[in-house]
């Protein structure tokens, strides 16, 4: 399982921000995410800014490219919303 961690303490960016340094980091793992190798079991993924720390990020990409296999999964209007 992979869960997306949202936290309400975390940056939100908006339209004007163009963050370019932007990673995924495993806190299951401690250690950044590159497609489930950084450990087995189940992954706590945030985004890590280098300018911001971490930052909600909504929908992920990998979300609609995958979108059953994340928690919590994407409604229809978002998904829709994300594709458009």
């Amino acid at each position: 399982m992979t869960v997306i961690v949202r936290d309400p303490g975390f940056y939100e960016p908006d339209d004007e921000d163009d963050c370019v340094r932007v990673w995924y980091v495993c806190r299951a793992h401690g250690r950044p995410y590159l497609h489930e190798a950084c450990g087995e079991g189940a992954h706590l993924i945030e985004l890590h800014c280098a300018e911001h720390g971490p930052e909600n990020l909504w929908p992920d990409p990998r979300m609609l490219m995958f979108p059953d296999g994340f928690t919590p999964p994407l409604s229809e209007a978002q998904l829709s919303w994300a594709r458009s």
